[in-house]
Formats: C-alpha cells, structure tokens, sequence
C-alpha cells in the first residue's frame, strides 16, 4: 500500500511547504500530494482560500497580491511555494499528486507537467492531477486522455466508483469514513487505483490494506512506512496429529 504525504509530511513541518517536501522525501515517501491555487499568473501551493489557519495574517488569498502572498510567513519562516518550486524541490524522488483547489483554467497547469518531465526528471507516470471539481478532470481528459487524473470524493455515492470510471480516472480517492470493502472491490471492477484520505492510525492502515486499497494520504508517513513496510508475522501452521 503506497505511503502518500498529505500536504508534504504536514504533522512535523508547515503544511505544503518546501520543508514539509523535504521532510517527506527523506522519510522515503512513495508520493507527495499538495493543493494548488490560481494567483494572478501563478500557482500558489497552499490548501484554504482563506490564510489566517496557514498564515500570519487574515484574509482570503484574492485579498492579497501575489508578491504580497509570496511574503508572508507559512510556519517557521517558511513561505508560501510555487507549483515549480514544489516541482523542483520533489525532483522525481517521488510521485506528486497535484489536487487542483482554486484552478480554472487547466492549460497552464498541463504546460508544467510537460515542463517537470522535460526539464526535472518526472515521469508522466509520477504526476497526478486530482480534484474535487470533475468538470476539470472531464477537460484534462478531453485535451491530454493520457495524464492520469484521480476523482476525489468525500461520500460513498450510491453507484460507488462510476463517476470515476465515467471520467476515465486513473484512481479514486475516497475519505476514511465512507470508504468500505463493497466500494473497494467496485473500483477494481472498473480498473481503478483506490486511495484513502487521511489516515493517521495504524489500526486503521491495517484495515484499509485488509481490503486492498492501494494508497493512503496520511499526515504522518513516517509512522505509516514504520508499521507498513515491517514484515508480516505469519503463524505457523501446526501439523494435524495421525
């Protein structure tokens, strides 16, 4: 089960900062994801549209200029990253799973992918564009059917993994609390990879692997490579006496 850092390994360093990549890489991460927003003509890393829970001050990110943005402090003196920069730090060593927040526009977003490949050592099987807005993805697909794309959802629909498959994703990720073993099995059906966030506890690590989802988003992955990546104990099996 891929070990995915949510927002960098977010628990011991500033959420989607370069030092929360850092940190991650070197824990030895199958996978970064981080949340991207559109300002101006840039693309900010960060989660809210509001900054004063991830920031020194209060406000909506439209409130500010993006130099203004680029100035402020992230949590222990860390600022605010680009897209390129989190490309540039993450270099390949990992996969990067890039959820499209506040984007409207896809183009721009595509045009640095191709760049990261070109220019930084990814691969196009590293990259993963996922949102909760599927009018996006539908585009993404429609323009480059061959970037992978992963369909977030934080409900168990009725008709489980249709909607993903329905958008030609890639994977499907789906909160812990609404994720069970008929909504697994009807994402391998249909051919999907099935990833869960955010997962903290290894109890729940152990039921999720149970029911074969392939990855987790956690905010602790150091605490989930130590317990996933240990060898499996099996017993014994005692011979039946003649």
């Amino acid at each position: 089960m891929l070990v995915i850092a949510h927002r960098g390994a977010s628990a011991v360093a500033p959420e989607n900062t370069l030092l929360a990549m850092q940190m991650a890489i070197n824990m030895g991460v199958d996978g970064i994801e981080i949340d991207v927003h559109e300002v101006e003509d840039e693309h900010l890393v960060i989660h809210d549209r509001w900054l004063h829970r991830t920031t020194q001050v209060r406000g909506r990110l439209t409130d500010f200029s993006l130099a203004r943005l680029r100035e402020l402090d992230a949590g222990q003196g860390q600022r605010i990253p680009t897209l390129w920069e989190v490309m540039q730090e993450v270099r390949g060593q990992c996969s990067l799973n890039i959820e499209l927040k506040g984007v409207t526009h896809v183009i721009p977003i595509l045009r640095l992918l191709d760049k990261a490949v070109q220019e930084l050592g990814f691969d196009y099987s590293q990259l993963l564009l996922s949102s909760f807005n599927h009018h996006l993805l539908f585009e993404i697909k429609q323009i480059r059917p061959e970037l992978l794309t992963g369909a977030l959802t934080a409900s168990c629909p009725l008709d489980y993994a249709a909607f993903a498959h329905t958008l030609q994703a890639f994977s499907i990720h789906i909160y812990l609390d609404f994720v069970n073993p008929a909504f697994v099995a009807d994402a391998k059906d249909k051919g999907l990879q099935v990833y869960v966030y955010t997962v903290d506890e290894v109890e729940d690590m152990d039921m999720l692997r149970a029911w074969g989802v392939d990855g987790i988003f956690t905010n602790m992955p150091d605490r989930a490579i130590a317990h996933l990546r240990q060898p499996v104990v099996t017993q014994p099996q005692v011979p039946e006496q003649l």
